[in-house]
C-alpha cells in the first residue's frame, strides 16, 4: 500500500495547479462587488473537501459572507479534530505594488505569488490536501476531523462568533488547529503559542458645518484635520510607549524565563530593516524587538484622510477629519475596557474647537496556548517529521480572535500550526508562499493527524 507521505511527493505538480485555481478567486470579503467571488470560493472550498472524502459538505449561510463546513466522523473511539481557516482575503490592486496580477498565480524563485497565497488560502488547502492524501493511501483516516472555513475572517469574522455559539455541539472536537501563522524559516519551524488581542476604532473630529475656503476662514477656524492630528500625536509618548490613561495598568510583566524563550526567536536590525523596508526601528527601546511585537501593547494609526486629497490644488478647510486606529493586546487587556480608556483619553484631549465620534468597529480577545500539553507534543512531534527540525517557540503580534473563541467555549487545546514564512507580505503587494513551504506543509498536517490519532481523546483535551 501507497504511503500517504510517498503520495505526497508524488502530487507536487497537481498541487501546485490546484493552489493556483484557488487563488485566482478574488474572494475579497469587505468590498461588496466581490459577493459572488466568495461565493465561488466557498463553492471551491467545498469542493475540494468532499474530493478529500468528507462525508458531509455544507455551505451554511450568515448574514453575510457563508461558512463551510465538512466532517468525517468514522472513527469512532479516536479524537476529533476541529481545522480552522478561512477562504476570503484581502483587497488587492496591481497598482499597490504587485509584480504580477495578484489574482494571476505566478512561480518565481520557489515562491507562488498572489493574494491570498499565505493568508490563508495556501494554508487551508495544505490541510484539505493531508486528509485527501491519508484518505487515499488508507482508505480512512486516522481520527474524526472536522472543517470549519469561514469567509469573513478579513473583516474581523463579524458572523463567527454567533455561528459558534448556535452550532456549538456540531463543531465539538478534542482539539482545535489553526493554520493561519507563519514559522520561522523552511529549516527553522515554529509553533506560536500567544497572539494578541485588538480593539479597532474610528475617530473623527468635525469642525464647521461645511468645507470652507482656506482663505476666507484659515486662521480663525481650528482645522479638523490639524486638530486630528494633534490628538493622534498626544496619544504617544517621546519613547514610543502609548500615553492613554491606565492603558498598561493589568499588563504583565515579562518573567526571564519567557524571556530566555523570547531571545531565542528576536529578530536582528539588519533582518528587521529587510523586512520593513524602514530605515530605522522605532518603539520601546527597553524591549526588544520580539518582545515589542509578541508581549507589548500597542496602538496604531492605520488609516487617516480629510478635505481635499485629489490632483491639484483645492485650498479647502475640510468640515471633518477621520482616523482609523487599532491597539494589539496582550493577556489580561480586555479590548473593551481599552476602547473605554481612549474614549476618556481623547476627551481629555479634545479642544473646545472641535467636535469628535469615536466608533468600535472590532474586538478580540488575546490568546495563550499551553505549550505542556499532549496536544501541543504531537504538533512539535509533526513539525519534526515534516521540517526535520524540532519547532522554537514563540508569540505573534497578530490577532486570530477565534482561537480565543474555540479556547473559551470548549475548554480544549487551539493549535497554531502554521506553514507561512514572516516575508510572506500578508495583506501587502507581492504575498507569497513558499513551495517548500507547502510541501513541507503537507506532509506536517499529515502527520498531526496521525500523531493526534495515537492519543485518547481525554488525553488530548487535558490543557
Amino acid at each position: 500500500m501507497t504511503d500517504a507521505h510517498t503520495l505526497i511527493d508524488t502530487h507536487r505538480e497537481k498541487f501546485l495547479e490546484e493552489l493556483k485555481d484557488y487563488l485566482s478567486i478574488p474572494s475579497i470579503s469587505t468590498l461588496s462587488e466581490h459577493n459572488a467571488d466568495t461565493q465561488r470560493a466557498a463553492a471551491w472550498t467545498a469542493a475540494q473537501l468532499r474530493a478529500a472524502g468528507m462525508t458531509r459538505v455544507e455551505i451554511m449561510p450568515t448574514p453575510k459572507h457563508p461558512v463551510v463546513y465538512a466532517e468525517w466522523l468514522g472513527a469512532p473511539g479516536k479524537p476529533t479534530v476541529l481545522i480552522y481557516g478561512h477562504y476570503d482575503v484581502q483587497p488587492a490592486e496591481l497598482e499597490a505594488g504587485w509584480l504580477s496580477d495578484p489574482f494571476k498565480p505566478e512561480v518565481r524563485e520557489d515562491n507562488l505569488y498572489a493574494r491570498g497565497a499565505s493568508d490563508d488560502k495556501g494554508q487551508v488547502y495544505v490541510n484539505i490536501k493531508a486528509v485527501q492524501m491519508l484518505m487515499q493511501a488508507n482508505g480512512t483516516l486516522p481520527l474524526n476531523v472536522k472543517f470549519l472555513i469561514e469567509g469573513e475572517e478579513e473583516i474581523g469574522s463579524p458572523n463567527l462568533d454567533p455561528f459558534i455559539t448556535a452550532n456549538k455541539e456540531l463543531l465539538r472536537a478534542d482539539v482545535v488547529v489553526v493554520s493561519d501563522t507563519a514559522i520561522q524559516s523552511p529549516d527553522q519551524p515554529s509553533i506560536v503559542y500567544g497572539l494578541r488581542g485588538l480593539v479597532y476604532l474610528e475617530l473623527e473630529v468635525r469642525g464647521p458645518k461645511q468645507d470652507l475656503h482656506s482663505g476666507g476662514f484659515g486662521g480663525t477656524v481650528h482645522n479638523p484635520a490639524q486638530a486630528l492630528c494633534e490628538i493622534i500625536a498626544a496619544l504617544h509618548h517621546p519613547d514610543g510607549s502609548v500615553a492613554v490613561d491606565g492603558f498598561y495598568d493589568k499588563v504583565r510583566p515579562i518573567d526571564e524565563k519567557e524571556r530566555t524563550a523570547m531571545a531565542k526567536t528576536d529578530v536582528s536590525d539588519a533582518e528587521w530593516k529587510r523586512l520593513t523596508g524602514a530605515p530605522q526601528s522605532w518603539g520601546e527601546a527597553q524591549y526588544t524587538l520580539r518582545e515589542r511585537v509578541g508581549a507589548r501593547p500597542t496602538l496604531e494609526v492605520n488609516g487617516i484622510w480629510g478635505g481635499f486629497t485629489g490632483e491639484g490644488s483645492k485650498t479647502v478647510l475640510p468640515a471633518k477629519a477621520t482616523a482609523k486606529i487599532s491597539c494589539r493586546l496582550v493577556p489580561d487587556q480586555d479590548p473593551y475596557e481599552i476602547e473605554a480608556l481612549i474614549r476618556a483619553q481623547v476627551a481629555k484631549l479634545a479642544p473646545p474647537t472641535i467636535t469628535w465620534e469615536v466608533r468600535a468597529l472590532n474586538h478580540g480577545h488575546c490568546a495563550l496556548v499551553p505549550i505542556d500539553s499532549l496536544a501541543m507534543e504531537c504538533a512539535v512531534a509533526a513539525y519534526e517529521r515534516g521540517f526535520g527540525a524540532r519547532p522554537l517557540f514563540l508569540r505573534e503580534g497578530g490577532s486570530i480572535p477565534v482561537v480565543a473563541t474555540f479556547a473559551q467555549t470548549y475548554q480544549v487545546p487551539v493549535l497554531l500550526v502554521g506553514y507561512g514564512l514572516p516575508d510572506d507580505g500578508a495583506h501587502g503587494p507581492n504575498e507569497k508562499f513558499n513551495l517548500e513551504c507547502l510541501y513541507r506543509g503537507i506532509h506536517t498536517a499529515a502527520a498531526l493527524l496521525e500523531e493526534l490519532g495515537k492519543r485518547s481523546p481525554d488525553s488530548l483535551r487535558v490543557l
